[in-house]
């Protein structure tokens, strides 16, 4: 009898979309995104991929010792991979991107294949209350933004993270982005096996049509065949939706708040960790077994937890 397939569940436990008063449990400080990082994991995510707000006002930071704060006390109650985000907010220029995957050097760091349109002004006329004077100008000036990340921005956060033993998860929010990626592995400033993390349904991207997620997995298996590892996140109310598809497509998924707020329809998630359960119900109903740590290291070919700098 052949072994059940292992499928990892990647949660993004904050990010810097949604601004605090979109939803009273967005993690903001180091104690709450530690806490939501530790009940994701123990609900069954073997990643948890993070970012780093500032804790007076909730707006994105990629300043490392914010990350520090909830770094050291995440790793020593789980033992999942710590993924470090690279992309920060679209608002921040490269090397203030950069600092948290070049000083803490993790196991794993994000990085987006492309610049693109990155538009979160469209929610603003979902909310009439503002908790603090950022958000709003936030939003609205996505709108006229362009998340800048060039060939040139690309080719420096791999070349100054060579010496960490810092593999890539690369995010790629259209079709173009996984040419990109075939670029960096042509040139080899990255190495088999890719962590292909698609993104579906952010405005400036690929949509979230089932022919969209098909047409990214059919032109990932032709650009890489066997050497990646696919995995999905749905935006918004496309987040369950996609990650089921990807599942019994053979990838794997990811969930978290930095994507969705929502559990349900008009239900806003109270938890990370319940999105890691409802995703973890998914993919056991159709047949498979969530991954552990140990395996999601194993198949994305990672340094170890031993050998970061946090």
């Amino acid at each position: 009898m052949t072994s059940t397939r292992k499928v990892i569940i990647t949660c993004a436990v904050t990010g810097s979309i949604h601004t605090p008063s979109m939803s009273p449990y967005i993690p903001v400080t180091p104690e709450e995104i530690a806490s939501a990082s530790i009940a994701a994991a123990q609900a069954g995510a073997s990643i948890i991929h993070l970012h780093a707000r500032d804790p007076r006002d909730g707006r994105p930071t990629q300043d490392p010792r914010v990350f520090k704060e909830f770094l050291a006390h995440v790793r020593d109650n789980i033992d999942a991979v710590l993924n470090l985000t690279t992309g920060g907010a679209p608002s921040m220029d490269l090397e203030e991107r950069l600092q948290p995957a070049l000083q803490l050097k993790p196991e794993i760091a994000s990085l987006n294949m492309g610049s693109m349109n990155f538009g979160l002004y469209e929610m603003l006329g979902r909310y009439k209350e503002w908790r603090y004077d950022w958000e709003k100008p936030y939003l609205a000036g996505s709108e006229d933004r362009v998340f800048r990340n060039t060939f040139k921005d690309i080719a420096y956060i791999l070349e100054s993270c060579a010496g960490n033993g810092t593999r890539f998860e690369q995010e790629c929010y259209d079709i173009g982005h996984l040419y990109t990626a075939a670029h960096f592995l042509d040139r080899k400033l990255v190495e088999p096996p890719l962590f292909i993390q698609s993104v579906f349904g952010i405005r400036g991207g690929i949509g979230s049509h089932p022919e969209d997620v098909l047409h990214m997995r059919r032109t990932a298996d032709r650009l890489f065949g066997d050497s990646y590892v696919w995995s999905v996140l749905g935006a918004g109310s496309a987040q369950m939706k996609v990650a089921s598809q990807s599942v019994v497509m053979g990838g794997h998924a990811r969930v978290g708040l930095e994507d969705s707020l929502w559990i349900g329809k008009g239900v806003l998630a109270r938890s990370n960790m319940e999105q890691v359960q409802k995703v973890r119900r998914l993919i056991e109903e159709v047949g498979f077994d969530i991954a552990s740590p140990a395996q999601a290291r194993a198949m994305l070919n990672l340094k170890g937890r031993d050998k970061v700098a946090f």
